[in-house]
Parts: C-alpha cells; structure tokens; sequence
C-alpha cells in the first residue's frame, strides 16, 4: 500500500463515502418515508424517543473509537509504523467488545425508567428493548471501519453502511408491516389488541404503533448485524492491503501496552465529544416533548385549534397530541438531517489526510485539506439547504401527498423550511469536529457542544413551553446551537493550524450559485403551478409536485451553469468524479475552473 498524495487521497475517500452516504440515505427515505405512512406519526415519536436514548451509546462505537482508531492509524502509517498500526486493531477490538457488551447492557438496564420519566410513556420500552443488541455490532463493526478508514480505504465502511441500511429496509418494514396487519386483525374479529380492549380503530392503531414501531426498529438491530458480517468476511479474505515489504521495513513496533494507552488517551476526549453532542440531542428530545406536554397542559383547546384540521384528519387522541407533534417535527427532520449526514464523509476522510499532514507539520498540506473540506460542503450545503427552504411544501408533498400521512404537511414543512435556510451550518459542524479531533482538540468541540447545548435548553424552554409556538419553537434552539457551534470551532480550526482559506472560493462563490439555484427553483415552481391544473391535493401526483419535480430539475441545471461560467469549481473537485481527469481537461480548455 504505497502513501499516495494525502489532500487527492481524502477527495477520493470522500467522494466513496459520499455516494455510499446518498444510496444510504436514500435507502433510509425508502424506510422511514414509508415507516410513517404505515405506523402513523404517533408511531414516529415512539421510534424517535428510542431512537434518541440509543445515539449517546451509539455515539461512542460509531462517532467515537472508530475516529481515534483512524486518526492513530493514519499517524503510524505516516512515520512507517505499520506494524503498530496493525497492532491498533487487535487492541480496539478487545476494547471495542467490552464497550459493546456494557452499551448494551446500560441500554437495557435505562429503557424502562427512561420510558416512564423521562419519555413519559412507557409504551416506548418495547423499542428501546428491540434496539439495545444493535450497541454491540456496532462496536464491532467500528474496529474495522477505523481501522480502514485510517488507511485512507473508505470502501469497506461505504459498502457496510448501504449493506446495514439494505437490512433495515427489508426486514424493518417487512415486521412493521405484519404487527400492524396481525394486530388490526384481531380487532375486525372483535379479540384484543395486545392485551387493550379497544372500540374504535383509533383505539386499536393507538394500541399497535408501540409495537410496529418496535418491529421496525429490530430491523435497525438487524442492519447492524449484517454489516458487522460483511466486514468480518472482507477482512478475513483480504486483509488490510500492507505489503510484506512494508511490514519488514516497520519501525521497531511499540509494545502493546503503550499503543494501548495512545489509544485510550485519544479515545477519551473525542467519546467525550462525540457522548455531549448525542446527549445534546437526547436534552433536546426530551425537552421538547416535555415542553410540548407543558403547554397541551397550559391551553389544549389553542393548540387543537391551530392543528385541527391535521388532528383531526389522522383521527389523533388527545392523550397522543404530544406524541404525534413530536412525531410531525421527526419527519421534518429527515431532510435537516439528509445534507449533514452526506457532509459528514468529508470529516471521517479529512481525519487521516489532515492528522498525517499536521503530525508531519506540512502547513501546505494542512491548508489545502481543510480549505477543500470547506469548500466541497458548500458546494454541497447551500444549494441543497436553499431548494429545500423554497420548495418544503411541495417536497413534503410529493412524499407524503396521498397517504395517510399526509396530514403532517401542514405542521412539518415551516419547520423544514427554516431548517433549509440553516443548513450550511448542520452542514459544517460535524467535518470542522472532525478536523478539530486530527489535530488533537478534541476538547473545543465538547466545550462549544456544551455552550450550544445550554442555548438550545433556553431556546426551548422559552418557544416550546409557549402554547402559541409550541412545536415550531424547537426550530428556534437548534439553528441558534447549530449557528454557534459551527462559528466558534470554525474559528478555532482556522486559528490553531494558521490557516487563512479563500473566501471567495470557499463560501462566496458557492453562495451566489445557490442563490441563482434557489432563485431559479422558486420562480419556475410559481410559474409552471400556476400553468399546471392543481388537481387533486391529496394524491402524489398533482400540480404542485409535478412543478416541483420540474423546478428541482431546472434548479440543478442553473446551478451547474452558474458553478461553471463562475469558476466555483477547482480542478480537485473534478477529479473526484468518475471521468474526473477528462473533464477536467475539458474545463480547463475553456477556462471554467477556478
């Protein structure tokens, strides 16, 4: 395995997990797109409270080890030290089993007073129950992935993840699925529903959703098992790629129990960091639906009257309102969440490439990483974050427009519309963490994590409580925690590695295209709905998201004639592309790279 030039190397990881990430996440709209309009937004809250006491433990096998795994890696490799660097696997994977077992263990040992205090429905253990094993795969899952990613070979974490994802799909919904029809069946034939009499079919789906929630959240548990065996199986058959020439050239290796302690001393603080964000989000989940029961309690009757016509449509007890706002705000977030999480690639490839250059202080190196992890996310961000700030509506629509979820339009699209303006932000924070970590402060992010968090709790605690913004006030304390975590580590990165970026070519220029993107979206939509019959509202196919589906297009077209004429684009980013040299020259012979 030679050390191929370390900035080409993190674009291409990039570019791997950054495809893997968009069939991931589209694989993810194809399960809980339809998760929702099979068990309901009620449904949706249950699976998101578990979901949210299940990321603080995941946080630590998936956004913790797994980076300090790469970033020891990638310094070994760096300063010939191959035989350490193998050395690291076997010793993270022992780590990594009990860090497993004792995740899993915790999560169950919480899921009932977590249901019943903090979550305020005890209806939720069901799901934490069937989520808790998944803590142990993905652990072991995370030996590897580290361990690759921090030779810079992001392919066998790409492949996992659409592996992982595959099995939550089929097997999530496919049990989803049978618990909701076993369960409305027995309330035709007049028997119980999982030990409820019930009079109603409201009555009878209020008693199924705990439990089609839990059935479509083992297939998360599922996922995780079957990625885990996919990478066992390629290690086994292909090892890690050193060469024995590389191996008896190593450095002499350290003993096992100094790597150990490297290690754990980086593990530390980037767990820390990776436990404050995820707690963050648990702070957050909890708080909202608290604040939300609050103020149900302090004015129902205005609250109803705001959402009636939804509430009343998907047939919502009012014991269940909290549940079901909650449940609206989740599947709103399914798009904030969709940019981060493909940007968030640009980080895990950044931590090799910028921890080598920085441990062998090459600030050309250094400076060029994070100016092109900077720069790719706008590239990536602003356009995605404006089109869906303009077109929410339509959007949401188009994916919820016929169904029996449909009633969540009303309620989710504000909230993704603000959501859009804020996402270079979402966007940024995770990669600018990640760099942060390579070059060892891992503590600022956890102090910057710390401050949003208390901003966020404030926020909340302000907006939701208050009858009159209720669930629209979450939106308020998580673009004003995301906003300034995002400044301050910025701020901090550019500081501590004396990085001075382009601005022009990292923000500005990618800024003017998303606006004409954006422009162009917003305007053909108005104009091709107006043309266009309206049809029938409740039905996918109407008007509106026909307008949508071509203004999205042209929105595309417009953004990639205006990164063109100007000069947005640097020859690094073409090469990523699959052809990338050929179109590169192409570009260059007509002056259209920056």
């Amino acid at each position: 395995m030679s050390k191929p030039d370390q900035k080409q190397n993190m674009l291409n990881g990039a570019m791997v997990l950054i495809i893997a990430t968009a069939i991931v996440k589209v694989i993810g709209a194809l399960y809980k797109m339809p998760l929702t309009i099979l068990i309901g937004e009620v449904g949706r809250g249950y699976f998101a409270s578990a979901y949210q006491i299940y990321t603080p433990i995941y946080a630590i096998s998936m956004a913790g080890l797994p980076i300090a795994v790469s970033k020891l890696v990638s310094q070994y490799i760096a300063t010939n030290r191959f035989k350490d660097a193998q050395a690291v696997r076997t010793i993270a994977r022992r780590l990594f089993i009990i860090t497993g077992l004792a995740g899993t263990v915790i999560l169950l040992l919480v899921a009932y007073p977590y249901s019943k205090y903090i979550a305020h429905n005890t209806q939720t253990i069901y799901c934490i129950l069937m989520i808790a094993p998944a803590i142990f795969f993905c652990c072991m899952m995370s030996t590897y992935r580290g361990y690759y990613e921090g030779t810079s070979n992001m392919k066998p974490t790409a492949v996992s993840e659409v592996v992982e994802a595959t099995g939550k799909l089929i097997i999530g919904l496919a049990l989803s699925y049978l618990i909701l029809k076993y369960g409305l069946a027995r309330f035709e034939n007049g028997l119980t529903v999982f030990g409820k009499t019930v009079a109603t079919k409201n009555e009878a789906l209020s008693a199924i959703y705990p439990f089609a929630a839990a059935g479509a959240i083992f297939g998360v548990t599922l996922g995780t098992v079957m990625g885990f065996i996919y990478l066992s199986i390629r290690f086994k058959l292909k090892g890690d790629g050193f060469t024995r020439t590389q191996l008896l050239n190593s450095e002499t290796p350290y003993t096992r129990k100094e790597v150990t302690v490297t290690l754990i001393k980086l593990a530390i603080p980037m767990v820390i960091s990776a436990l404050v964000l995820n707690i963050s989000n648990l702070i957050d989940a909890t708080l909202i639906q608290y604040c939300l029961a609050k103020a149900i309690s302090k004015d129902y009757n205005a609250i109803y009257n705001m959402y009636k016509a939804s509430l009343d449509a998907s047939g919502t007890l009012r014991e269940d309102t909290a549940t079901y706002l909650y449940g609206c705000y989740f599947a709103s977030q399914d798009f904030k969440n969709l940019i981060p999480t493909i940007t968030m690639s640009l980080g895990i490839s950044a931590i090799p490439a910028l921890s080598s250059a920085y441990a062998m202080q090459d600030k050309v190196k250094v400076k060029s990483t994070i100016e092109s992890a900077f720069r790719i996310v706008s590239l990536i961000a602003l356009p995605a974050g404006f089109g869906m700030a303009v077109l929410a509506e339509p959007i949401l629509t188009l994916v919820y427009g016929g169904t029996n979820s449909q009633n969540l339009i009303p309620i989710a699209y504000p909230i993704m519309a603000a959501c859009g303006y804020a996402t270079i932000f979402f966007a940024l924070s995770t990669p600018v963490t990640n760099m942060l970590q390579a070059i060892g402060r891992a503590d600022i992010p956890v102090k910057a994590l710390i401050g949003g968090t208390v901003i966020k709790v404030v926020c909340n605690i302000v907006f939701i409580s208050n009858p009159k913004y209720n669930i629209n006030g979450a939106v308020v304390g998580t673009i004003v925690c995301y906003t300034s975590i995002c400044i301050v580590e910025a701020v901090c990165l550019l500081k501590l590695s004396k990085t001075k970026i382009n601005l022009m070519s990292v923000f500005i220029k990618p800024f003017a295209c998303s606006a004409i993107c954006a422009f162009t979206a917003f305007g053909s939509y108005k104009f091709i709905s107006r043309i266009l019959p309206a049809g029938d509202i409740s039905s996918h196919l109407n008007g509106m998201t026909v307008a949508a589906v071509v203004a999205i297009g042209l929105a595309v077209i417009s953004y990639a004639l205006s990164l063109l004429f100007l000069r947005a684009l640097s020859k690094d980013d073409i090469i990523m592309l699959p052809k990338g040299e050929k179109i590169a020259k192409v570009l260059e012979k007509y002056k259209l790279l920056g």
